[in-house]
């Protein structure tokens, strides 16, 4: 889409959704099991990006399971974990706190495919190592919408001996912008979500007002009244150095090692925490999740991990500077950031 969508909004309505789903389903069941999980919504993209989120997960976790003291690349070791995620995968068990975040990021994710697809592509298909053709054909079990334009755009891909995965966004850009009557359209993507809550077009794009004409002056044969003696006060621009020195700003450094402003709302929130996964809230969740990790649910959790994991502010603040930062370049992120840094000055308190 060219049009600027509203993210705000795209964010209230999934997370509305998401819980009044969550709602229904929980007030009759502990969990939710494989088989609800791939019928749980009516859009089966919804399903389908829940279901490829718990293979993240699953990735995840068996790559912290590795070892140096055993051969993980022995076939029987492979035959076995292979037949412990057959298992694993019928024995899908999800309660509400965990269950719910899943459900709106597939519900965003998803009405995002038509709203921005080439970055839901880059986040979904592009994110993986040792990226091949064949493996990104592969990924399209998980695609719904739009499916054959994608699987198009693969085949296309195939065809040419030189792969490069540098190249391939700008073709997709190029691909679906060539194939742009043969996707689904934002009206009959809204629609299908309209039935299960209410959605319109126009709540996802801003209106943005046309100018009023500016008034014709008027013709008058009164003598003009006095003018008023206030004027407002105009200020001088300032020097050029003087302009340089008002407008550096602090690096991410300075910043973090800045201690946070207080007001009377926020000393009600300065209580210790003891951690720091379990204390951030799903809005916060989303948010970090979106503005500091371009949307990365893994790395998220990963940073998370890794800071309740620290023994000092000072050592949960360098990591986040010089590994964390630097990666996301976060120098225009500060509010984000402030608030994460505060949670870390929480937990230490």
């Amino acid at each position: 889409m060219k049009d600027k969508y509203n993210q705000i909004r795209l964010a209230q309505y999934s997370q509305a959704l998401a819980q009044r789903l969550s709602e229904e389903h929980f007030a009759h069941h502990e969990n939710v099991t494989a088989q609800q999980l791939i019928s749980f919504t009516p859009i089966k993209q919804v399903n389908l990006y829940m279901i490829r989120e718990l293979l993240t997960l699953w990735n995840h976790e068996m790559a912290n399971l590795r070892s140096p003291y055993f051969d993980f690349e022995h076939p029987e070791v492979k035959d076995a974990l292979v037949q412990f995620m057959n298992v694993l995968s019928r024995k899908i068990s999800i309660k509400r706190p965990h269950f719910e975040p899943l459900l709106l990021k597939a519900i965003q994710d998803t009405l995002r495919c038509v709203l921005e697809p080439v970055a839901v592509f880059e986040e979904k298909f592009m994110r993986m190592d040792d990226l091949t053709v064949p493996k990104l054909q592969d990924s399209l079990k998980y695609q719904d919408l739009d499916k054959d334009v994608y699987r198009q755009f693969l085949d296309h891909l195939a065809s040419d001996s030189s792969f490069d995965r540098h190249q391939v966004i700008p073709k997709l850009n190029r691909f679906l912008a060539e194939h742009e009557t043969e996707r689904i359209s934002v009206d009959e993507l809204v629609g299908r979500f309209n039935e299960l809550q209410p959605l319109r077009v126009e709540d996802l794009f801003p209106v943005v007002a046309a100018p009023a004409p500016a008034p014709m002056p008027a013709v008058s044969t009164h003598v003009a009244s006095p003018q008023p003696s206030f004027r407002p006060t105009l200020h001088a621009e300032p020097k050029l150095n003087e302009r340089y020195t008002i407008e550096q700003k602090p690096t991410l450094n300075e910043r973090l090692k800045q201690p946070a402003n207080t007001n009377f709302v926020d000393r009600n929130q300065e209580q210790k925490i003891g951690s720091l996964k379990e204390a951030i809230s799903i809005n916060q969740r989303f948010s970090f999740i979106n503005e500091l990790f371009e949307g990365d649910n893994m790395a998220y959790h990963a940073v998370i991990k890794q800071l309740d994991e620290y023994q000092s502010p000072d050592q949960a603040k360098q990591y986040l500077v010089q590994e964390v930062g630097s990666k996301y370049n976060w120098s225009k992120k500060e509010d984000h950031v402030q608030k994460l840094t505060r949670l870390i000055e929480r937990k230490f308190a």
